[in-house]
């Protein structure tokens, strides 16, 4: 497909970030979730651990399926149920339905994702490939820069429905640019699934993808009750919080491209420091978190560190998934999933045991075990790892 129009690529950006806003968007608004349903900060918390988990035991099996069918299809009906869901939440009052609408659209999530990435470099020209691949991918850093705190902030200043429609909202008009615009685009060269499930044999592969996974914890053990540390900890009302989330997502856009220069110029250096500047990170964090005026600075570092562990983790799997790219990008989608799923659950669990302020130590075990892993795997593989190119 030679010529296309600009705003497909821009369409597809749209579906990143309002997917992206409906699954981490709930971080602000845990506190608001608490309140309506009457329950506690580990019990909200669910619906992040929840979702991922989701995502994480479905995301290889359903992108398989999903590899012989036509890809308009599949990227309109995916969106289509993120906005529904979101429907959902704000219209119900019971917990285990606004749950069951976490679960179904968490399906979708992984596919969507993958088939994204493949389909903005097909409407390109080969040359221009690696720009579209980037501008959809740049609504997950957008979608943190602001539907995360929009989301947040909708729900402090209106309501929780709000916040709820307005991701509704955004996957509203992405599914009806995909359905109107996209062409159909019917699968004509497909990979076996033998081929594909054929990675999973490597050792290498499963080191990685274990770091990925703890990387991703170790991030989101914290993130995702950010909103309830700033607010019991640091004792920052919703408008500081919001404005915290803001200022978190828009960092967020630099440190990608500080990380991205850093990995092409030495891929293995850049993976190996991630965890160890997350544990600094976090060290600040709970030497000052109940300091109102030093965690604006800390706020802004850690927005800085936790930008990179999409790009960096992708790179350190993607070494090795090379020759079956759309199953590795699911791998990397269910796993990194799973790596919040048990962040935010042991996170969860922090909490209710010790104390929120105690919440830290969870991302730093994590941090921790990622970077043995990401040791081991270089004592083993250290001459297949010092020849791999940055991704």
């Amino acid at each position: 497909m030679k010529k296309s129009n600009p705003l497909l690529i821009i369409i597809l950006a749209l579906g990143v970030f309002g997917i992206i806003t409906t699954e981490m968007g709930i971080v602000g608004v845990l506190p608001q979730v608490s309140q309506k349903f009457n329950i506690g900060a580990a019990q909200a918390g669910l619906m992040v651990s929840v979702f991922a988990f989701v995502v994480a035991i479905s995301g290889p099996f359903v992108t398989l399926l999903a590899s012989g069918m036509n890809r308009k299809l599949i990227l309109s009906l995916s969106v289509l149920m993120f906005a529904v869901s979101n429907i959902f939440y704000a219209l119900t009052g019971q917990f285990e339905v606004l749950m069951i609408f976490r679960i179904l659209p968490a399906i979708f999530h992984p596919v969507f994702f993958s088939i994204a990435l493949v389909t903005a470099a097909q409407l390109v020209p080969p040359e221009k490939s690696g720009g579209a691949v980037t501008k959809v991918f740049a609504g997950i850093t957008v979608g943190f820069a602001f539907g995360v705190p929009l989301t947040s902030y909708l729900a402090e200043r209106i309501s929780l429905e709000a916040a709820f429609l307005f991701a509704a909202a955004v996957n509203g008009i992405a599914f009806a640019g995909i359905l109107l615009l996209l062409p159909s685009m019917p699968v004509r060269e497909k990979m076996s699934y033998g081929k594909q499930i054929s990675i999973l044999g490597r050792p290498a592969v499963w080191l990685n993808i274990a770091a990925v996974c703890c990387i991703f914890a170790a991030m989101f053990s914290v993130y995702s009750y950010f909103a309830e540390y700033l607010g019991q900890v640091t004792n920052m009302n919703g408008t500081w919080i919001s404005g915290m989330l803001m200022a978190f997502g828009v960092i967020m856009i630099a440190g990608n491209f500080l990380f991205g220069g850093s990995l092409q110029r030495n891929m293995v250096k850049t993976v190996a420091a991630f965890p160890i500047l997350y544990l600094a990170v976090y060290l600040l964090v709970y030497m000052f978190g109940a300091s109102f005026v030093p965690m604006l600075p800390i706020v802004l570092l850690w927005g800085v560190i936790h930008s990179g562990g999409l790009i960096v983790s992708q790179t350190w799997l993607m070494t090795e998934v090379k020759d079956a790219p759309e199953f590795g990008n699911s791998l990397f989608v269910s796993f990194s999933n799973l790596g919040i799923t048990l962040g935010s659950s042991l996170g969860g669990w922090f909490i209710s045991q010790f104390g929120i302020h105690q919440l830290i130590w969870s991302g730093m075990i994590f941090a921790a075990l990622a970077f043995v892993l990401i040791l081991v795997k270089l004592k083993i593989f250290s001459s297949r790892a010092e020849q791999a190119p940055a991704a």
